[in-house]
């Protein structure tokens, strides 16, 4: 598949796509004779991985880690393992923080709805 094809398919923009591979993040992109980037069903699957992780926060520059440890093989599986246990630990950290924020909107919102009982 072309980059505008891939594009579509992964609702990921083709500036993103070559940011992507600028940055390192998309490795080993095959080309065709006329130099245009080839993708495949792998590809797919990873760039579908990049845009979960960037969904869950996490930065580029451990994305990108990642994506070095994936080229490397099974035997970066160990290391793969330890960069998404310590991931988890900051989306629980976060999830923990975002939820104590909502618990203050709640109790808001409850002393707003005895306000308002009270004017009635």
């Amino acid at each position: 598949m072309k980059i505008s094809e891939i594009s579509e398919k992964t609702n990921i923009s083709i500036h993103t796509l070559r940011y992507y591979e600028k940055e390192g993040l998309l490795l080993n992109i095959r080309r065709n004779v006329s130099g245009q980037r080839i993708f495949d069903q792998t590809d797919i699957e990873w760039l579908t991985w990049i845009k979960r992780l960037k969904s869950t926060g996490m930065p580029l520059a451990e994305i990108k880690t990642f994506a070095k440890l994936r080229l490397a093989g099974t035997n970066t599986l160990h290391d793969r393992k330890l960069l998404l246990l310590t991931h988890k630990v900051n989306l629980e950290r976060e999830i923990e923080r975002l939820n104590d924020e909502l618990e203050i909107v709640r109790y808001k919102i409850n002393a707003y709805d005895e306000k308002i009982l009270d004017l009635e």
